[in-house]
């Protein structure tokens, strides 16, 4: 197994499954009524639903290129300053919708032409405040790129339920029934 086979199916799956949160979501609450969703919060010092819908696009393309030793494309930098501008600007269920979208085609298209990666390639990653942290693919991998990309799919769950949107554990893991063997469902 590849570290691209991990990221690649675990990205697209998150992705897919908050695309549909979002959709849930307009249903539940049709005639604009989940625009407002976009800027909730779990809590005061948290970025709103908006910033991390983009947040998790951001840690998806950020993960799959840095494996592939490539600089970020340019729509990492359009989705960091949207996303720290969406308190103001949060945009709408489907500008996000359209950045999962976005995210979820390059996602897909680096998977069809991307080299295997060694899991001990020397990976450097600076944080704008200036850290550095040494890792290994495989590291950053387990410690980095999985844990922030699920952190800002795990936030924007958490704020849909907070607001009432009706999600459950299936939703969370609707890929999971694809595996699902025939009767055993209650």
């Amino acid at each position: 197994m590849t570290l691209p086979d991990v990221l690649i199916p675990t990205y697209v799956q998150m992705l897919e499954a908050l695309s549909a949160w979002l959709g849930k979501a307009e249903r539940q609450r049709p005639g604009g009524g989940a625009e407002a969703l976009l800027t909730a919060r779990l809590a005061p010092d948290m970025f709103p639903l908006s910033t991390q819908v983009r947040f998790a696009c951001v840690q998806a393309q950020e993960g799959v290129f840095r494996l592939r030793g490539e600089p970020l494309p340019p729509s990492v930098a359009t989705l960091i300053d949207e996303g720290r501008n969406a308190a103001d600007r949060p945009g709408s269920i489907a500008d996000a919708q359209a950045r999962i979208a976005e995210t979820v085609a390059l996602v897909r298209a680096s998977a069809a032409d991307g080299p295997a990666v060694d899991p001990a390639t020397p990976i450097a990653h600076a944080l704008p405040q200036g850290m550095v942290f040494d890792l290994t693919a495989a590291q950053y991998t387990r410690d980095w790129a999985l844990p922030q990309f699920y952190f800002h799919v795990m936030a924007a769950y958490a704020i849909l339920r907070a607001q009432g949107v009706e999600l459950g554990k299936a939703d969370y893991v609707a890929h999971m029934f694809a595996y699902l063997r025939p009767g055993t469902a209650t």
